[in-house]
This record gives structure tokens, sequence and C-alpha cells, in this order.
């Protein structure tokens, strides 16, 4: 689920809430543009992901940043490298705010003084992100282009990178019968 938030009147764009990090991630980039490099605390850490690479993070930094109207102290691992997102809120966050995701309504809903907040996803820039990085759409159904009968072995990781063909289903005659029954 795709957010932005304020730090410092500038809306970051492109933060990633993520209930399944155990650490809240800011890239290295962002820092530097926001002029808050000096206050980065040199504490290296290893940050595993889930295929248990290992990433060496430039230290942390906390930092007040503002969803909504609530303004919550975040410490964040700063990593330089190249991610699709800006920032990462992962559970320390999530927890320390008390929110509930739903990836099923895409909201992030907590309690706050005197209500409940509600930050609607930004289904958009999750889409952005998404076309930016995937030159070929990944469809359900992918066929390619040449035959793999015929292939030689040292082709495989051509073909792998390869541009596939989009095929779909046509409908059946059970599936159009039982459409007209319906009707």
């Amino acid at each position: 689920m795709v957010i932005s938030f304020l730090l410092n009147n500038t809306r970051i764009k492109r933060v990633l809430m993520d209930p399944g990090s155990l650490a809240n991630i800011i890239r290295l980039e962002a820092i530097e543009q926001l002029g808050l490099l000096n206050r980065v605390v040199d504490v290296p850490r290893i940050l595993h992901g889930f295929n248990m690479t290992g990433e060496v993070t430039n230290g942390e930094i906390t930092l007040p940043i503002d969803t909504s109207g609530t303004i919550q102290n975040t410490e964040f691992q700063v990593i330089d490298g190249d991610m699709r997102y800006n920032a990462l809120l992962g559970r320390p966050w999530i927890h320390s705010v008390r929110a509930v995701t739903s990836t099923l309504h895409q909201v992030i809903r907590f309690p706050t003084r005197d209500v409940i907040t509600t930050i609607y996803v930004e289904q958009w820039a999750a889409k952005e992100m998404f076309a930016v990085h995937h030159e070929v759409p990944n469809p359900t159904c992918m066929i390619p282009d040449k035959d793999r009968n015929t292939q030689a072995p040292e082709d495989d990781e051509e073909d792998f990178f390869a541009p596939r063909t989009f095929i779909a289903p046509e409908e059946s005659y059970a599936t159009k019968s039982t459409v007209e029954e319906l009707e």
C-alpha cells in the first residue's frame, strides 16, 4: 500500500506501508534532498529481505512525520540503494500509532486523541511505480513467441527476458450456454 506523508512541510511521496517489515526505511537520496544528512547517526545494521540477502544501512535518523495531521517521531534506517519507493513504514510505525491496515479496503486507520484517522491508499502512485519498473506487463496467461521445443539450452537466458504475447482464453460453449440459461 502506497501513501505519502509530510516531513518539514515537504510531501514525501511513494511511501510503502508494509506490515511485514521489521524496520522503517528511508532512502539516503531523500535525506540528502531534504538537507538532513547531518542528522543521520552512524549506526550501521544489516537488514535482511525475504530472500535473506543482506543490505547494510548507512545509519539511522529520527524524523517527525505528519500523516493526516498526526505527527509521530519515527526512527528510520537509512539505505543507499535503488528502491521503488522513497520510504517504507513498517511494523514499528504501524504499532506506535496503533494502526490497522486493510489491503482489502486500501485504507489505514488509527486512533488519535479525538477521532479515528483514516488514510486512503494512493492507488495511482502504486500503479505509477509498477509501470515505471516493469516494461512488459505480467498477465496470468503468457505464451513465448518462439517454440520452446526447438530451443537450445544456451538460449534460455535470452528467452527468459524476451517479451511475451498474451493470448486471452476464448469463451467455451459451456460458459455461453450457462450465461444464456441465467438470462
